[in-house]
């Protein structure tokens, strides 16, 4: 199998991949819309909970991965991660604009405000923005290897924030509910509703996993072309 040939399968991959997982994603909301009880206190509003949170549990994982892979690619220099890296981040930004605009529809009717600047929406937003200049750098850099360290760097620079993104509502006096799942304590969630949440980030991470794959293809096919180019000049 060629390189042509084993990305373009890649690429059929994603293409199912993302297809099932936007089946599921219609399931959940089914069942986040029919089957599953209102919040008490927020009411109907509590429903947008079931896209909001997990696209913003899926877009800093898809940032931290986008970190850990930049720290295995200045170790081992293979353009392989650099490209997994890349994928990562470009999709962590597409999934960011689910967590930024989900937020101040959630946020409206139940702060009576669409947006606050406290620390937690506050480096959500700034993490958003790193990475938009980790895909504005990558596109105005032509050498790769100098591409990809610049890369890296900002991919590690994301990592190191992610975890001071989950402590904030800790830290700080912000508006922002404290995690419902990944704290000492129990979920603070009743298990229908736990459920739901946690199906909806299941299916959140399979639709990133299908995105990064037909992204990594498309980047795959890509750098072929340009060497192929290269190589008849």
């Amino acid at each position: 199998m060629t390189r042509r040939e084993g990305a373009l399968r890649l690429a059929r991959k994603g293409q199912i991949i993302t297809g099932l997982a936007l089946v599921a994603l219609a399931g959940v909301y089914v069942r986040a819309l029919v089957y599953t009880p209102m919040d008490r206190l927020q009411g109907a509003a509590h429903k947008i909970l079931y896209l909001h949170a997990p696209a913003a549990v899926t877009t800093l994982a898809a940032f931290s991965i986008c970190g850990i892979l930049s720290i295995v690619y200045l170790g081992l220099r293979d353009p392989r991660l650099d490209r997994a890296a890349a994928s990562s981040a470009e999709v962590g930004v597409v999934l960011g604009v689910a967590m930024l605009t989900t937020g101040p529809l959630w946020g409206k009717p139940i702060w009576g405000t669409w947006w606050t600047w406290d620390a937690r929406l506050t480096s959500a937003l700034f993490i958003f923005l790193l990475f938009i200049g980790y895909l504005i750098m990558r596109g105005s850099v032509v050498d790769p290897e100098q591409r990809a360290r610049f890369s890296a760097v900002i991919g590690i620079m994301g990592l190191v924030l992610v975890p001071f993104i989950h402590l904030t509502v800790y830290l700080f006096r912000t508006l922002h509910p404290e995690p419902m799942l990944i704290k000492p304590s129990a979920p603070s969630m009743p298990g229908v509703m736990l459920t739901t949440y946690l199906l909806s980030i299941g299916v959140f991470f399979l639709t990133y996993v299908g995105f990064v794959v037909q992204r990594y293809a498309v980047a795959d096919l890509q750098e072929l072309r340009e060497e192929e180019l290269q190589s008849a000049t």
